[in-house]
Formats: structure tokens, C-alpha cells, sequence
């Protein structure tokens, strides 16, 4: 981690100057702890969510970390990728915005128009 100003300015191109990164494949067990321990290696952390299911609470194996520069994220995504928490090999890659990643899901979650004109 190299030391930063707290006047520099967060790498362009990103959302709201902020690198959100995926972190995948990860252990039901996990901790927002632990992930922030793993990139904190790397450079600042302003958040990390570990996702959970709606219903029931329970954890889906994935988390989101924020890092504010660029170029720390970068390095994180490169040499996080792979690594190991609480057992299990992790995904590391730069998040995507929902309407990227592919094709609509109908019917998930939500009432489709053809339900609610029955």
C-alpha cells in the first residue's frame, strides 16, 4: 500500500469514484471482517457487504468490497484472486454493473405484467 494525500482524486471512470470489486466462491461462513482484512493488504476499504438472501438471511457466497483508488484495486483484484479464505479458493474481478451482465432474468422475484393483467 503506497501512502496517498487525502486531497488525491479516486481513478476516473468509476462509479462515483469507486472501484466496487466481486468477490466470489466465498465460505457461508465468512465474515465482512475477514474480507476487509484480505484487501486492506492492498489499499483503503470504505465498505464491504457481504450478500445475503432476502427471505431468510442466510449468506449467498459472495461479497462486494469499495476501494476509492484505482489503481489499489487493481492490485487487489490481481493478487486476491485465488487466494484462500476460511478454506475455499476466491473470485476476484471487477463488479459489473447489473445491466451488464447479461440478459434479464423475467420472473425472479418479481410479478411479471402478464400476472398482475390477470
Amino acid at each position: 500500500m503506497r501512502p496517498r494525500e487525502l486531497d488525491d482524486l479516486p481513478a476516473p471512470g468509476r462509479k462515483n469514484g469507486m472501484t466496487t470489486i466481486f468477490v466470489g466462491n466465498l465460505s457461508f461462513q465468512t465474515t465482512e471482517s475477514e474480507v476487509r482484512n484480505l484487501f486492506e493488504r492492498y489499499g483503503r476499504v470504505t465498505s464491504v457487504r457481504v450478500a445475503t438472501d432476502r427471505g431468510t438471511g442466510s449468506p449467498r457466497g459472495f461479497a462486494f468490497v469499495n476501494m476509492p483508488y484505482g489503481e489499489d484495486a487493481e492490485e487487489a483484484i490481481a493478487r486476491a484472486n485465488g487466494n484462500s479464505i476460511a478454506g475455499r479458493s476466491i473470485t476476484v474481478n471487477e463488479a459489473r454493473d447489473r445491466n451488464e451482465s447479461g440478459p434479464p432474468v423475467v420472473g425472479v422475484g418479481r410479478r411479471s405484467a402478464l400476472l398482475d393483467a390477470l
